[in-house]
């Protein structure tokens, strides 16, 4: 199958590489100049220093090019770039089946990225990507297991197995908002569990972190129309242990600056990459407030982001807070 892989990111460039050996994958770059150096160099010296590009993996800065004879488009933009690049697609190629890869709220609108798309393909098929996953091990070839959401079960079946292969295993659901929820809310307690880790809270108080952040994400993706079992899924459960645990995790990252004392503003410079939980943190506590939906983690993490809380005055507020009934407190 010829799929056009859009954005060349580490994700992007990660995909491709591990798509190519199945398919034929032409990646897009939005910058001219990026496409050409990795064009020549066959290497993401910015992104993804790491894994050579293989030479079947076409490179190109024009998404007409691109998006020539595919059967799917893959887009792996940050959220805040989908809008604009499915805008673009409708206008290269109409009515081409989309999967997407990217996980947040959109920052202002607090659209999810499927309501994104619905308002800018209309009826394609389409549906997103989601899982544990960090690039650079998908690039290597480690196994690593994804879920690929539609609600068009026949779609999602399909593309699920046209992507699989023996070290990317991809699962199919048709809970579409709730593996998006999974995958948005989870970098917000990314975030929080980098400041646990960064405060030195212990071990303890990490696994408790991680378990409560299930629970606050499970609550709002259930009222979002979320099914409760996609939470204890890969696209909830897995990639959440992943985001909160794992080292590569730019989230994490954020967090762990946070309770050194770092100002937000710094820490986005110096990161050099897109870390989702902090433009969707915002979004979650907005629409979860609008809701009556209890997310103090979510809350904690917007005072220490927007509101000059200090990280440990954060922590010891969340401690203070009257214990609940464990099963009432999901």
């Amino acid at each position: 199958m010829n799929v056009a892989i859009l954005g060349a990111g580490a994700w992007g460039t990660a995909l491709a590489i591990a798509l190519s050996a199945r398919h034929a994958v032409r990646l897009w770059a939005r910058d001219p100049v990026q496409a050409r150096s990795l064009d020549a160099s066959r290497c993401n010296a910015r992104y993804l220093p790491e894994v050579a590009l293989p030479a079947p993996v076409g490179v190109t800065g024009s998404l007409e090019r691109a998006l020539d004879g595919a059967r799917l488009a893959l887009v792996v933009t940050p959220t805040a770039g989908l809008r604009e690049t499915l805008t673009a697609l409708r206008g290269t190629r109409p009515g081409l089946p989309v999967v997407w890869a990217c996980k947040g709220f959109e920052r202002s609108s607090a659209r999810l990225p499927h309501e994104i798309a619905a308002e800018e393909l209309g009826a394609v098929r389409c549906g997103a990507l989601s899982g544990p996953s960090f690039a650079l091990e998908v690039a290597q070839g480690r196994p690593t297991a994804l879920t690929l959401a539609s609600r068009d079960a026949d779609f999602a079946r399909a593309t699920a197995r046209e992507l699989h292969q023996p070290t990317l295993r991809v699962y199919f659901s048709t809970d579409l908002s709730g593996v998006e929820i999974g995958g948005a809310v989870k970098n917000v307690m990314a975030i929080a569990t980098g400041i646990c880790d960064g405060l030195g809270l212990g071990l303890n108080a990490r696994a408790a972190l991680i378990t409560r952040g299930l629970a606050e994400i499970t609550r709002l993706g259930v009222a979002l129309g979320g099914r409760p079992e996609t939470f204890m899924g890969l696209a909830g459960a897995g990639d959440l242990i992943l985001t909160c645990t794992g080292d590569p995790s730019r989230n994490r990252r954020v967090g762990l600056l946070l309770a050194q004392g770092h100002r937000i503003e710094d820490i986005l410079l110096g990161l050099g990459h897109v870390a989702e939980g902090v433009f969707s943190a915002q979004e979650v506590q907005r629409i979860a407030d609008s809701r009556g939906i209890d997310m103090p983690i979510t809350r904690a993490v917007c005072d220490v982001l927007y509101r000059g809380v200090r990280a440990k005055e954060a922590v010891q507020s969340l401690l203070a807070r009257d214990p609940k009934e464990e099963a009432q407190g999901m």
